[in-house]
């Protein structure tokens, strides 16, 4: 069979994962993956010809990149108490720079935007596995609430896949808010930024609660931001002060 462009073969690959209720990975086709972990998880390989090969994910100091192998590796042993999910791989660099993985016992994830579906794979394995809670941070903006929306609750595209989904997970920001508490600086809101903050106050899913109250900032304001903003205070801070706050907040929401 030949196709078009790869917009149709993606959608009869999506029709097929929901006629026979199973991922596209069954039918060994991946998606590109770009996204990579670090802390102290130790692994099993699983996949034909490294079975029984263990690695531990600190051993590399840009992490590993998170595919198919990693994802369907058993999991052996960790000390990590939590998952930091970040949406930039510069400030996942730095992370790992200012030791997050020891001072919060967590397992650091560089969702790379968008989270690839490995990567959201995995992030419910060590959720439902290891019972580990899963923090989000995104930048300030509509797209980093949207990143926050599709690994709690799936894209549309996966919708059907609840086993790359995280239902629990906590966004801890950067919110709207934020940006006016420390005084992030800022860039000027585009119209597709207004326009997609004004579709996502029609979804369901941000309806309520901290969704909708960041929309309306975002929408009053009018101003974005970045995660790496918080190098005004010089990024220790992100690690110091912003995220220990941040926890809290979200351990109580």
């Amino acid at each position: 069979m030949e196709f078009v462009d790869q917009a149709e073969s993606d959608e009869i690959i999506t029709d097929l994962e929901v006629l026979l209720s199973r991922p596209r990975e069954d039918f060994r086709v991946y998606p590109e993956e770009r996204s990579a972990i670090f802390g102290d998880l130790t692994i099993e390989y699983t996949v034909p010809g490294y079975e029984g090969k263990r690695l531990n994910f600190s051993s590399h100091p840009d992490g590993y990149q998170i595919g198919p192998s990693l994802s369907t590796a058993e999991f052996v042993d960790t000390s990590a108490e939590m998952v930091i999910a970040v949406e930039k791989g510069g400030i996942f660099t730095r992370f790992v720079e200012e030791k997050v993985h020891e001072k919060y016992k967590a397992i650091l994830i560089d969702t790379a935007g968008q989270p690839p579906r490995s990567t959201r794979f995995m992030l419910n394995r060590l959720n439902r596995e290891l019972n580990l809670p899963v923090y989000i941070m995104t930048d300030g903006d509509v797209y980093g609430e949207h990143i926050a929306m599709v690994i709690i609750s799936g894209s549309a595209n996966a919708a059907h896949l609840r086993d790359l989904t995280v239902p629990s997970a906590k966004w801890m920001g950067v919110w709207a808010s934020d940006i006016i508490k420390y005084k992030l600086p800022t860039d000027q809101m585009t119209e597709a930024d207004i326009k997609r903050a004004q579709e996502l106050k029609k979804d369901p899913r941000y309806t309520g609660g901290v969704w909708q109250r960041e929309l309306d900032i975002y929408l009053k304001m009018k101003r974005k931001s970045e995660l790496e903003a918080f190098s005004k205070y010089g990024l220790p801070f992100i690690v110091d002060n912003y995220l220990k706050e941040k926890m809290q907040e979200a351990k109580s929401m």
